[in-house]
């Protein structure tokens, strides 16, 4: 019940900022307008959403700021201002940190991708007790419940292109490369993989269901499986990328070892592997052939 109480109480906080999206949004005003008290209030959103209501909210007028500059002609210092920004400076600034450009580049490319999108919570009771069995090969029938989860967990991989993400989900699938989790009809962990080359290509997880170990289950599934034997290896935020919001810090709690820095789709990030367990269940560290595949 507490948990449920928790979902209702972050989706009114989400519902609030997302109608206030352009005005200044600080923890005081929230709670103030949603009768909790802030301390409350911070501990359960960050708890839940893994980011803090500033932290959500400066991400999502961040995405808005990033649409109207590839889809509208607004001067770069209306859209900053009609963000909430006191100077272009500093939007600029704030900007460079989470999309590694300037906005004016951001607008040469003329490509769009999300940093945060709108979160929807279930409210009804969750399943807490998930065991590796529960994961199943993905079929054409969870596409959309798939792309449901990749809007929600967007956070976690920079230069997402949604088209070109859902042309290659079909050949995931139909080469059984696609794993999926499910709570009911709603997915709460998806993984895209490429066995032979020993690469997890995409795995997300539900906000509401990344504090039950989640991530861990997809990899002792993985483990037990076609990857049996071999290192894991992933790609995610560089060290010290404003723009990860916990994805680093929990694939290195995991086990991960950092690995060579790459740049994916004029992103920069960083190769992580996790070494194979020996007989007695620990990692022995032995680097096996590192090849990379393209991501989905």
């Amino acid at each position: 019940m507490v948990r449920v109480q928790a979902m209702r109480i972050v989706s009114q906080a989400v519902h609030y900022i997302e109608g206030h999206l352009y005005e200044k949004m600080e923890l005081n005003r929230v709670a103030l307008a949603l009768h909790y008290s802030k301390y409350h209030l911070h501990r359960t959103f960050a708890n839940t959403v893994g980011l803090t209501i500033h932290g959500y909210a400066k991400r999502r007028k961040l995405t808005e700021a990033a649409k109207l500059l590839v889809y509208s002609k607004k001067p770069i210092l209306e859209v900053a201002l009609m963000c909430g920004y006191e100077s272009q400076q500093a939007f600029t600034d704030t900007f460079k940190a989470l999309y590694k450009t300037s906005p004016a580049k951001f607008r040469e490319t003329g490509s769009f991708y999300p940093l945060q999108l709108e979160i929807h919570l279930k409210e009804e009771p969750i399943t807490m007790d998930f065991k590796k069995e529960n994961i199943k090969f993905a079929t054409p029938a969870d596409v959309d419940g798939w792309m449901e989860l990749v809007s929600l967990a967007v956070d976690g991989y920079p230069c997402l292109d949604r088209g070109s993400y859902a042309a290659n989900l079909y050949r995931y699938i139909a080469d059984k490369k696609a794993l999926i989790l499910k709570d009911g009809n709603l997915a709460v962990g998806v993984a895209g993989f490429s066995p032979d080359a020993g690469n997890i290509d995409f795995l997300a997880v539900h906000p509401q269901y990344r504090s039950l170990g989640i991530t861990k289950l997809f990899l002792d599934k993985l483990e037990q499986g076609l990857f049996y034997g071999k290192e894991i290896a992933l790609t995610t935020y560089r060290a010290g990328d404003k723009a990860d919001t916990g994805y680093r810090e929990e694939y290195q709690s995991l086990g991960f070892r950092e690995r060579e820095l790459l740049v994916e789709y004029g992103y920069p990030t960083q190769r992580f592997v996790l070494p194979p367990k020996n007989k007695e269940g620990t990692r022995n560290g032995k680097n096996t052939k590192e090849s990379i595949s393209k991501k989905l």
